[in-house]
């Protein structure tokens, strides 16, 4: 039987939206580390080109950072046509790129009736505008990309595609709702395109992380002065069975299997790296 690794992702071209990113980075040093070669693309170009030049340098591998909006098609087309030149064709893409904001959250986790005077620190505080662009981030940013990297892969027949789903996805959680429509939508739609691609040689799946401590969602999770947990951040570690937020590194035995030829034969999965959050009923 032959010896069962990693090294299928030798030389493989991954591109890595938001790759500048906590989670993102982290996923660009595990596949460096097997001697893939990651492509950081990131709306912050100054973070971009430094998170590749450092991953260059730390592994030996050619890896390289570009500037890009994940919400402009135009701007993509022009970046995938620098890589073919500059680093080669695109094996891989994870769709990284995504989070929440202020914006599209309530204040509130319910309202009861003490609120009743109090609307608009519940869902009626909302406006289009914040929750459009939380979901545009989270959807639209997964769409573009995928659409642009995966023509090239599909006339090739073969390549992979991972998105980034939450724990969000399956069951809402409360003050995010833009943020639960738009990752419940990249579960739909990995599902929906794994099959669309599945006798085209191109594998979709996706992970869903559990609570890391990232950019996106320390404001939710800790008191901006002192560090400590706030409430809803003492409630997910209560309802997490291991106790613990993940470390960004916990992602990458997860996304090195789903990219690479362990998994062949798996297409249109989401497999959750939460510490067991989604198994826990709370009581």
């Amino acid at each position: 039987m032959e010896e069962l690794s990693f090294r299928d992702l030798k030389n493989k071209v991954c591109v890595i939206t938001g790759g500048a990113g906590v989670l993102g980075s982290s996923m660009a040093r595990g596949l460096a580390s097997v001697g893939a070669i990651p492509v950081i693309l990131d709306i912050n170009e100054e973070a971009a080109l430094k998170t590749g030049k450092e991953i260059a340098q730390e592994f030996g591998v050619k890896s390289t950072g570009y500037k890009a909006n994940v919400l402009d098609k135009a701007n993509l087309e022009k970046v995938h046509q620098k890589i073919i030149a500059e680093v080669g064709e695109v094996d891989i893409l994870i769709n990284g790129a995504g989070g929440n904001s202020p914006q599209a959250t309530t204040q509130l986790e319910e309202l009861t009736e003490g609120d009743l005077n109090n609307l608009d620190s519940g869902f009626f505080g909302l406006e289009a505008e914040g929750f459009q662009k939380v979901f545009s981030l989270n959807f639209t940013g997964t769409l573009l990309p995928t659409l642009v990297f995966t023509r090239a892969m599909v006339k090739r027949q073969r390549g992979v595609v991972l998105n980034i789903s939450s724990m969000t996805a399956y069951n809402p959680l409360t003050k995010v709702p833009a943020y639960s429509a738009a990752k419940a939508s990249i579960n739909n739609f990995t599902e929906w395109l794994s099959v669309h691609f599945a006798k085209v040689g191109v594998r979709v799946n996706a992970i869903a992380p559990g609570f890391f401590l990232t950019n996106q969602n320390r404001f939710l999770l800790t008191d901006e002065k002192t560090g400590a947990l706030t409430a809803r951040g003492e409630k997910i570690i209560d309802n997490t069975p291991m106790g613990i937020f993940g470390e960004p590194e916990d992602l990458n035995g997860t996304v090195l299997y789903l990219l690479s030829d362990l998994s062949r034969f798996i297409t249109g999965i989401c497999i959750p790296v939460d510490g067991g959050y989604s198994a826990y009923g709370g009581v």
